[in-house]
């Protein structure tokens, strides 16, 4: 069923109004308030590596419970991704964004009062539960506020502030872990620190505005109206006189269910993305939540194995930061597909690697070329579908990386065992090498359009960009 008059205008006029708008201080507070959450969702993911380390050998761990210990939070991201993703489409962004927040830095406290075993890895899963749809609705609130030929730079520079939690998580374990620290064992405190950290984030997020896109196509049109009156007034304060509206021709909206992703013009990038999640984390998860173990298999003590990963993980924002200019110049694509390939080529030497120079290299060229692939993808996937299933379509998405993020551990631990640190990485260059073929075979182009210009093409004219007619009226035809 098809939508068109007054309600359709809305979603262009809103749509046009945010896209023309030049960046400013306002887009820039806006990106540092959501990156900054995206680095507890990624000092969460790195600390299962770090807390299997440790505890696997104060605990004197089996290696299913190490391996338990690290899926546990990616297990909890898969219930996350699916159904608060799914909530977010429902409720809000903004609501979302709270309420995730909000119960994470609760029950991360909480777990630093683990008294055993059962009970850390049952609090672990549930934090994941709470963080899995964060970088989701990272993705999905940032693209449809940031103006279009300016949506992959800013969204990547959101992942290079969440990419310190990287190195952060490293260097903090390697400092609290040789050592207790007020009457405490340090791995605690890293939980306290995260769950801290988050409280003061949810706090500044409180200003948010909701999502203008998600109002518009939620009836709410007059909202979305006040809510982007306000983003003009602020950028024009800040910048000066703004760009006139360029309205799009009108375009027919289907009301779009979660089915119709499985249908023309959406189901190759549904398969394309489904594909490239159980794929990708093999480089972005897999060597990050294993490496200190794989340096214990190498040899090294949990000091000197803590002290080489936190060097390696330096590259996580560096990588990051280098995605920044590279986003726009380069279609998203190939982009992804080029890093992707250096990430398989660096892993199998890292592998071989036995000197602490060749190890820390490969493990910076692995990370590097990791965040670049992951700044790349973050802003291409929520690019790939309509407003209305946006978090929910790639939020079913993004649980197949945390289905085979928790399956890595347990793959992985035992390739380690059967193979030592090469078995794990050749297999992993294999894998990588297939996700490249997945994305180049089924993957659209998407820079520099409108995100209704994306949704509308399908996969047939991906590459075009539509006529737009200049319109004087900055808050017409938002009302439905």
């Amino acid at each position: 069923m098809e939508a068109s008059g007054p309600a359709q205008v809305g979603v262009a006029q809103i749509a046009a109004r945010l896209d023309r708008l030049p960046v400013s201080r306002w887009h820039w507070k806006l990106t540092f308030l959501v990156g900054a959450a995206a680095f507890f969702d990624i000092y969460e993911i790195f600390l299962g590596g770090v807390l299997g380390g440790v505890l696997g050998q104060e605990w004197h761990l089996a290696r299913a419970v190490k391996a338990a210990l690290i899926a546990a939070p990616f297990v909890g991201m898969i219930v996350g991704a699916i159904f608060l993703g799914a909530a977010s489409d429902r409720l809000g962004r903004r609501r979302m964004f709270m309420v995730n927040l909000g119960v994470y830095s609760v029950l991360s406290l909480a777990t630093a009062f683990s008294p055993n075993i059962t009970v850390l890895i049952a609090l672990r899963l549930l934090c994941g539960v709470f963080m899995g749809a964060e970088l989701i609705l990272i993705d999905t609130y940032l693209s449809e506020f940031m103006p279009r030929l300016a949506r992959g730079r800013m969204i990547a520079v959101a992942y290079v502030i969440g990419f310190f939690g990287t190195p952060v998580v490293a260097l903090l374990g390697g400092f609290f872990v040789a050592r207790s620290h007020l009457l405490w064992e340090g791995w605690r405190w890293l939980l306290v620190i995260g769950s801290l950290g988050a409280l003061v984030v949810f706090v500044l997020r409180r200003g948010l505005p909701e999502s203008a896109r998600w109002l518009v196509e939620h009836g709410r049109a007059a909202e979305a109206d006040r809510v982007v009156a306000e983003v003009e007034e602020t950028v024009r304060a800040q910048r000066g006189t703004l760009p006139p509206v360029r309205v799009a021709d009108p375009l027919p909206v289907r009301r779009v269910k979660l089915a119709d992703m499985f249908r023309p013009p959406y189901r190759k990038r549904t398969v394309m993305l489904w594909l490239f999640q159980l794929l990708q984390t093999v480089g972005q998860y897999g060597f990050s939540s294993l490496v200190p173990v794989v340096l214990l298999a190498k040899g090294y003590d949990i000091v000197d194995s803590l002290g080489y990963t936190a060097l390696t993980f330096i590259g996580a924002p560096v990588g990051a930061a280098i995605a920044v200019p590279l986003v726009e110049r380069f279609e998203r694509k190939y982009l992804i597909i080029g890093s992707g390939l250096v990430t398989a080529a660096a892993g199998l030497l890292f592998g071989t690697a036995t000197a602490p120079a060749l190890i820390v290299s490969m493990g910076l060229i692995i990370t590097m070329a990791n965040n670049v692939l992951s700044g790349a993808y973050h802003i291409y996937q929520a690019e790939l579908f309509p407003t209305q299933v946006r978090s929910t379509a790639i939020g079913i998405a993004y649980s197949l990386s945390r289905l085979s993020a928790a399956i890595l551990p347990f793959a992985g631990l035992a390739l380690l065992a059967s193979f030592g640190p090469m078995g794990v990485f050749v297999g992993s260059a294999a894998l990588l090498v297939l996700m490249c073929v997945i994305v180049g075979t089924l993957g659209p182009r998407s820079n520099g359009q409108s995100l209704e210009t994306i949704a509308d093409d399908g996969d047939s004219r991906s590459a075009s960009v539509r006529p737009a007619r200049e319109s004087t009226a900055l808050h017409a035809d938002v009302r439905e």
